[in-house]
């Protein structure tokens, strides 16, 4: 029984790229939690309760998007090893600073993003509503996420008036 009004032959892109999106994100969990159990310095009370809100995002996105394949009629990738192979997000040690952790994860972030825009790409082709409202709510979050990582890079006011104090 077809309970979707959408051809098959059209939704397969759309299960590759939610295949690739699902891998990006196991790839992108495992990154926070290890940046959560391992980040040190002044920053770590923010960052430690930072990087776990994260992850349970993530964790919910996973299983989002895996069940999102499923309704689609398709299996979702599943073991660690392809996840690795199909990713874009690759791994990360975590004995790095706290500003190269934020940078790492802006960066994936535009890895997801335009993960999620070919995931949108595709779902439009195959007229697939239900995956464009998903994964658009997906964009608009993960980009309200960046801004706050970014704007966490930045030099406070305080840091502006030291500096120009000690110039």
């Amino acid at each position: 029984m077809s309970y979707l009004n959408m051809q098959d032959e059209k939704l397969l892109p759309v299960v590759m790229d939610l295949n690739t999106l699902l891998s990006d994100y196991h790839m992108y969990y495992q990154k926070l939690r290890s940046f959560h159990w391992n980040i040190l310095g002044k920053s770590f009370f923010d960052l430690h309760e930072q990087f776990e809100d994260m992850y349970n995002d993530a964790q919910i996105k996973i299983d989002e998007i895996a069940e999102r394949i499923l309704t689609l009629r398709h299996h979702p990738v599943s073991k660690f090893s392809d996840y690795i192979k199909i990713a874009t997000v690759q791994e990360e040690s975590a004995m790095i600073s706290d500003q190269k952790m934020i940078e790492t994860l802006l960066n994936d972030h535009k890895i997801i993003l335009a993960q999620m825009s070919s995931v949108i790409d595709s779902a439009e082709n195959a007229g697939d509503e239900g995956t464009i409202d998903l994964v658009g709510a997906y964009i608009r979050e993960l980009e309200k996420t960046s801004w706050m990582l970014n704007a966490w890079t930045k030099k406070s006011t305080d840091q502006l008036k030291e500096e120009a104090v000690a110039s």
